[in-house]
């Protein structure tokens, strides 16, 4: 019988308790540190970033409870499509918890929380509930962000001149952009000037639109002093008379350009010259990484003159292709040489300044891209409420666009198909039977 000597002994020992130390520690590593790789083509196997960052704004536990029944039709299991989508959440937040409740076997407590539709999800956080029927990530992360808003903030806008209404339903008011708004936290107040005896000091913004009658001077000095006071505003103006507003554009020193913005590239997009489209975006808080197009419908160019106390910044550039024009184009428009100021045309301009120990912020804009009539066009209403958030001192809340789904449908014809059966169904089985049979002659041999 042979016995191992006392130097290999100790080798062999050695190397076995070095080979449980390292894959002990690689456990410990691999518990402590995950790593994940997402290979599909449009990482659907994973959150975008601006959802994880959502997440990250929440802390305390997220609850989530989806009345479905068990089978779909068309979807199969719900329970387990619910429970892989959530996964991608809880992946990045463990403290997230997903109840699974039946509407037609436990009506009543689906009725407690006014369910409508199977496939409902209530989401809980912060003693804050919303309802979702969409499950994506897009709904989920929206709704998310919205109980990400904490601040409660109140916003007033100028009333009792025909402006557009933030709580209107006619096509020119801003009652979807006004819908918005609160449903990310904002309580909406209308301010008539002659009235109250100035801006109230507890709201967090002004926004200004479109007069159809005269201010009287009266209400012009109370908006110049709330400005003085370093007041956050937005602005949106449209290319009509300013009904008063000039010592407003005075004392931002800003220009406002008669006529309206025509587009070339809207007109090849089918749709009226007059509408122009909003794709250039310079760097700016409120446009981090936002790649949506917008539509501004009769848009008027904004200019400013220098001034050091006061930081300009381009939000949304159109018409690089385009003009400024004093009349609407009959027909399709033409550039007059004689008349018309050629693009590009900055139509959204961002102004801050430091006042009174705080960041003043204003945006002034092109109004009709925000009307309830044209709000639903691109990523109108997503920039509408990023300069908002902006002007509230939100940018954690200004998050990007959702990655574009790209289509993974593979269409094969008849021919395609018949050669990739044929080659897995006859011609693989055939090639693993030949393979065979020469190693068997081989070994034969």
């Amino acid at each position: 019988m042979k016995f191992l000597q006392p130097s290999l002994l100790i080798k062999n020992l050695a190397f076995t308790a070095l080979l449980l130390a390292a894959i002990v520690s690689l456990y410990q590593l691999t518990a402590r540190h995950s790593a994940q790789w997402d290979m599909t083509q449009n990482a659907s196997n994973s959150l975008a970033e601006s959802s994880v960052n959502v997440l990250k704004q929440l802390p305390g536990e997220i609850k989530l409870t989806m009345y479905v029944t068990g089978q779909d039709a068309n979807l199969g299991d719900m329970h387990r499509l619910t429970r892989d989508f959530v996964a991608l959440y809880q992946r990045y937040k463990s403290n997230i918890s997903l109840t699974f409740i039946d509407p037609v076997k436990q009506p009543e407590e689906a009725r407690k929380v006014n369910i409508r539709v199977n496939g409902e999800m209530l989401v809980e956080y912060g003693g804050k509930r919303e309802h979702l029927t969409m499950l994506n990530e897009q709904a989920l992360s929206s709704v998310l962000l919205r109980m990400a808003h904490t601040k409660n903030q109140l916003l007033v806008y100028l009333d009792g001149h025909g402006e557009r209404n933030l709580e209107g339903i006619a096509n020119h008011d801003l009652g979807e952009f006004g819908k918005r708004l609160q449903q990310n936290g904002f309580r909406l107040n209308s301010l008539n000037l002659t009235l109250a005896q100035d801006v109230p000091n507890n709201a967090s913004m002004l926004v200004i639109t479109q007069p159809q009658i005269d201010l009287l001077q009266g209400e012009i000095d109370k908006l110049l002093r709330y400005i003085a006071k370093g007041g956050n505003l937005l602005w949106l103006v449209d290319a009509e008379p300013l009904r008063g507003l000039e010592r407003l554009t005075e004392k931002l020193d800003i220009i406002l350009t008669p006529g309206i913005v025509v587009d070339p590239a809207a007109e090849e997009m089918n749709i009226p010259a007059t509408w122009a489209l909003g794709a250039g975006y310079p760097p700016h808080a409120v446009t981090q990484n936002f790649n949506l197009t917008t539509v501004f419908p009769f848009a008027r160019a904004i200019d400013w003159e220098e001034n050091a106390a006061w930081q300009h910044t381009t939000l949304v550039e159109a018409a690089p292709r385009g003009w400024i024009s004093r009349d609407i184009p009959q027909g399709k428009a033409h550039f007059n040489k004689t008349y018309d100021i050629p693009g590009p045309v900055t139509i959204a301009l961002a102004l801050q300044r430091h006042i009174n120990d705080r960041e003043q912020r204003i945006i002034v804009g092109s109004g009709s891209f925000l009307a309830n009539a044209y709000s639903g066009n691109g990523g109108n209403l997503d920039l509408g409420v990023n300069m908002v958030n902006w002007l509230g001192n939100e940018e954690r809340l200004i998050t990007a666009q959702p990655r574009a789904v790209k289509d993974g449908a593979v269409s094969l014809s008849k021919i395609h198909l018949t050669i990739i059966s044929g080659s897995f169904l006859i011609a693989m089985p055939m090639l693993l039977m030949l393979v065979g049979a020469i190693l068997w002659w081989r070994r034969r041999n």
